[in-house]
């Protein structure tokens, strides 16, 4: 059994398959280099994601010890390692889940050449997702290209079976008796640690279990909560999807029973959950998406990618309050509020003029939950390149985003202490504030917090101006 983005026993497709089939089965994990050595490159020395992987396989092979085996936990490049850890054991077989980005269906491919030389076999199963690929179509038998029709083909197809639990346990005696092995340290593969633990995330399967059920509690006001940063609205789940800690079915079974039951935040939270889905099947069909927009046409935009906006975007010093601290929270804890995550998005493309892809790629780097198809997938929304039903001239104002989701401005104080005794609506526009007040609140802007590096309603017609391309226009 081969681990990648599903970190846990419970409910695993893979290995529930691998348990039936096989009398013995052994389990391994591989840190890959192709995946990590990048990340040394660019400096990410510290990486929470690393090291949220590394206390999940920890774990994982705890509770892999409690049925009597262990974790083999290798690093190098997974295509050469699983080959070699398959002789090792005298496998017949290599089970494993599907992994949907350009680079796994690759290293999967050459896996499975690797295995077929030497008489074995690649066998692999969907658990990261509810419907992937063909799944969901159109009557047409093409994939869909506009969420709201895939949502309703989705929501037609979807019952309890697509949602039932694969019950691992019941095979857990076929796992392979091993010694306990020892688990690669953090330092040994070039890392260190992070902050991670100072951000109180519960880690492994057990933490994502733990924020499940807070989050069951909280589920009915999701619809009305969620877009509220200073609020705890969301699930906080998206790390633990997008490593495997919890399974995404039993999610979207809760949330499917109770929105059948008519809670409105329940169908809210399904709907985000069917989004996910939707992403995976376009970046499977489309895998161009990576480098090129959706809507090709969006390709002839020029942008500006002014380096030092792009700069000033990066570190929180925009003059925009809310966008700075959004981009606060990112940098120092990893994690930005989803409304968050599309008030940066739209300020970079559509007030800035800087190409999505950059803001993508820094995304890439800072997310704890990046995900390839999500990340993309939300980019070209906000870029209006990608896979959406409003046009191009949908500019998100940032002050009047602020005004409606932090109206007291409290999640702007939290990453943005200076402007701490700035009231709303002044701190919203703090560069409007007269300057004795800005004096009394003990935060002059343009010294103690920057103006804004851009106005919005000049870029907002420039904006408008750079994407008339799109419609042909000179």
């Amino acid at each position: 059994m081969w681990f990648r983005r599903d970190l846990r026993l419970a409910d695993n497709a893979a290995l529930h398959h691998a348990l039936q089939q096989a009398p013995r089965v052994t389990c391994v994990f591989v840190f890959d280099r192709v995946i990590l050595d990048p990340l040394l490159a660019a400096g990410r020395t510290q990486d929470r994601r690393v090291e949220f992987i590394h206390a999940a396989l920890t774990e994982l092979d705890q509770a892999l010890r409690a049925h009597g085996s262990a974790l083999i936990v290798r690093h190098g490049v997974a295509a050469e390692l699983i080959p070699a850890l398959a002789q090792e054991f005298a496998a017949e077989a290599v089970f494993a889940n599907h992994d949907y980005e350009p680079y796994a269906r690759e290293r999967d491919a050459q896996v499975a050449e690797r295995l077929r030389r030497d008489g074995r076999a690649l066998h692999t199963f969907k658990d990261q997702v509810i419907f992937e690929r063909d799944e969901v179509l159109t009557g047409a038998g093409r994939p869909f290209t506009v969420f709201t029709p895939y949502k309703n083909a989705w929501l037609k197809k979807v019952d309890a079976f697509y949602l039932s639990a694969y019950p691992v346990e019941r095979a857990a005696g076929h796992l392979a008796p091993l010694a306990p092995q020892p688990i690669p340290p953090l330092e040994a593969m070039g890392f260190a640690r992070s902050n991670l633990a100072d951000l109180r995330l519960p880690l492994g399967a057990s933490g994502g279990t733990q924020l499940f059920e807070d989050f069951k509690a909280r589920i009915d006001e999701y619809d009305r909560a969620r877009n509220f940063p200073a609020v705890r609205g969301p699930s906080y789940l998206s790390v633990h999807l997008r490593f495997g800690t919890v399974s995404v079915r039993a999610l979207a079974r809760q949330a499917w029973q109770l929105s059948q039951q008519g809670s409105p935040g329940a169908a809210t939270w399904l709907s985000e959950l069917i989004w996910r889905d939707f992403y995976h099947q376009v970046l499977w069909h489309r895998p161009d998406v990576v480098s090129n927009a959706f809507r090709p046409e969006y390709d002839r935009i020029r942008w500006d990618d002014d380096e030092a906006l792009l700069a000033a975007w990066c570190e929180g010093r925009t003059g925009y309050p809310l966008v700075d601290a959004a981009m606060l929270q990112l940098n120092q804890t990893g994690y930005m509020h989803n409304r968050l995550r599309m008030v940066v998005a739209s300020f970079l493309t559509k007030d800035l003029g800087i190409d999505y892809r950059r803001g993508e790629a820094y995304f890439a780097l800072h997310l704890n939950d990046f995900d390839l198809a999500a990340n993309n997938g939300g980019w070209q929304w906000a870029a209006s390149s990608g896979c959406d039903a409003q046009p191009y001239f949908r500019i998100f104002n940032p002050v009047t985003q602020s005004e409606k989701f932090d109206p007291e401005g409290r999640f702007i104080k939290r990453y943005l202490p200076q402007l701490e005794h700035f009231g709303p609506p002044e701190i919203h526009a703090p560069w409007l504030v007269p300057p004795l007040r800005q004096k009394s609140a003990g935060c002059v802007i343009g010294t103690d917090y920057p103006g804004p590096i851009v106005d919005h309603a000049q870029a907002r017609a420039k904006t408008l101006a750079r994407y008339a391309v799109v419609k042909g226009r000179a």
